[in-house]
């Protein structure tokens, strides 16, 4: 006889209501991942823990839109509605990827006003690794 569980919320209707209280973090690292086709923004405690997250795709962008600037620009300013609120006050700022995004979500991290302790690029760079696929013929 069992019985079934309800739902309490689902991830296509937002969040669900029994959310972890917010922490207070005066201090973090605000981690910027920007590929060609998107850019992700998450911030995080000083031990890596996530306090918050957007990308340009969460921001309502689709398609070749997500690579835009404006779009890594939006999803920063997201970002940091909510993490303002909790706190944020210096942070550090680790930058990785290739993509246009790059820039413009560290200026708007720059206009809220948050101390940047460092800027640190982290873009994986191989030592001659592995071999690269053949070229494309078209």
């Amino acid at each position: 006889m069992a019985k079934s569980i309800p739902r309490i919320g689902s991830r296509r209707n937002g969040r669900s209501s029994s959310r972890k209280s917010a922490r207070r973090i005066p201090k973090g690292i605000i981690h910027i991942q920007a590929s060609f086709n998107n850019t992700i923004v998450t911030v995080t405690d000083v031990r890596g823990r996530v306090v918050s997250w957007a990308s340009a795709g969460t921001c309502g962008f689709r398609g070749t839109k997500r690579g835009t600037p404006f779009a890594a620009q939006t999803a920063a300013r997201t970002v940091f509605r909510t993490v303002v609120n909790q706190g944020l006050q210096r942070a550090g700022v680790m930058i990785k990827g290739p993509g246009v995004g790059r820039d413009a979500a560290l200026r708007a991290i720059r206009r809220r006003g948050i101390l940047l302790s460092f800027v640190r690029d982290v873009t994986p760079m191989p030592h001659n690794g592995c071999r690269p696929p053949k070229k494309r013929r078209v």
